[in-house]
């Protein structure tokens, strides 16, 4: 496992700012392009980036709180209860205090958050394999097919942001920061789970690790824990377990707070937010509904090669996981790539999500990063700069067609 006690102790922007100037300009090129392909076509950049999709009911939860519900046809009943609140309330505090409208205001949050998303990943993998790596990091989150979303007004960035900064959190020792950070990602996605496992699990290694630290070797043992975050200000001293134990509990208060209040409005009981779910048609079921939809794309030829592409891109995840293990990531990051990993591709939601919902697993990326930082840097820059314009070209594409759902 790499030495985090090596480290730089705290990201300071100016470390970062080749990270985020890098970052800012990808997405810079992404809207550019976007604008250009939208005003081609006699649509608005601006309403597809801020008043489209998700970003409509965000909007109408900030606008007229929770209660609103369409029925659908088939007897599907779509509740706002779905979305949780954490953006909602942003974009009407932002409203509030500025002329920006709610749509504007979500907008200009998760313009905002991307920047914060950013500067938490280079933090984190900055800690853990260096600046350069850092860099290439923050760069390929950016250049990802569905890095548009990062400029729209969803949660995507606005979560990852938070998880991100947890995990760093959890690094550094910070146990309450870490809970705290962990709680207002569980108000923002119900893969805010994720978060509060990785937080649990790095507490719980670390309390084992000081365990076996204290007990005399025997047997030629070694007394190494998995996982031993490095002390700061708030887990120091003898205050150390309960300040461990502080942060476990606030973490899950979020998204357990949220499911608890759904189930209580909905009448449902404390499993009240998964009939809100079934409504949508959401749920888990272990990828059996999406291994159908990839095995349905073998049934003619013009759909077959989706098929082989799906398949490929399933397998790239799983193998990039593997190599996240094999190359020794600390355990927060594999316990939270790992379940935002399996919760999207388990889940059966609307299949053409699932690339936005893997772009919060960040770790994901570190291998590939940790590649391109031992190239030389004209050649990295050219792959980045390559790829940073497919990905604009793909996103103006996308979003004036069928996506995001």
């Amino acid at each position: 496992m790499t030495d985090l006690a090596t480290r730089p102790a705290a990201p300071l922007l100016r470390r970062a700012a080749p990270a985020l100037l890098g970052y800012a300009a990808v997405r810079a090129l992404g809207v550019v392009v976007l604008a250009v392909w939208s005003a081609a076509r006699d649509k608005s950049a601006l309403t597809l980036l801020s008043a489209r999709w998700d970003s409509l009911w965000y909007t109408r939860v900030a606008e007229l709180g929770y209660g609103y519900e369409v029925r659908l046809p088939n007897g599907d009943v779509h509740s706002n209860l779905a979305f949780f609140p954490l953006l909602p309330w942003l974009e009407r505090a932002v409203s509030a205090v500025t002329p920006l409208s709610y749509a504007h205001a979500g907008l200009a949050v998760g313009t905002l958050a991307s920047l914060a998303a950013a500067w938490g990943i280079f933090a984190v993998a900055d800690r853990v394999y260096g600046r350069r790596v850092g860099v290439c990091a923050v760069l390929l989150w950016a250049v990802l097919p569905v890095g548009v979303v990062q400029s729209m007004a969803y949660t995507e960035s606005l979560f990852t942001a938070l998880a991100a900064w947890s995990l760093y959190a959890v690094l550094t020792g910070r146990w309450v920061t870490a809970g705290a950070l962990a709680a207002l990602a569980g108000l923002t996605r119900p893969v805010g789970l994720a978060v509060v496992a990785a937080v649990w699990a790095a507490a719980i290694a670390s309390y084992l690790g000081e365990r076996r630290r204290t007990l005399p070797r025997t047997g030629g043992l070694d007394p190494t824990p998995p996982f031993v975050p490095n002390r700061s200000a708030e887990s120091s001293g003898s205050a150390r377990p309960w300040v461990r134990a502080l942060g476990m509990l606030l973490a899950p208060l979020g998204a357990l707070g949220y499911v608890l209040w759904v189930g209580h409005r909905t009448g449902g009981g404390p499993l009240g937010y998964l009939d809100v779910q079934a409504g949508w048609r959401n749920g888990f079921d272990g990828g059996y509904a999406f291994a159908r939809f990839v095995a349905d794309k073998f049934t003619s030829f013009p759909s077959a090669p989706a098929g082989v592409g799906l398949i490929i891109g399933v397998a790239l995840i799983i193998w990039l996981y593997a190599v996240c293990v094999r190359q020794g990531q600390p355990l927060p990051l594999l316990v939270y790539a790992g379940v935002v990993t399996a919760l999207a591709l388990c889940a059966s939601s609307y299949f053409g999500s699932k690339p936005r919902l893997l772009m919060p697993a960040f770790p994901l990326l570190l291998p590939l990063a940790r590649a391109l930082a031992g190239a030389r840097t004209s050649r990295s820059a050219a792959i980045l700069g390559g790829v940073a314009a497919v990905s604009a070209v793909y996103g103006a594409f996308w979003l004036n067609g069928s996506g995001p759902p």
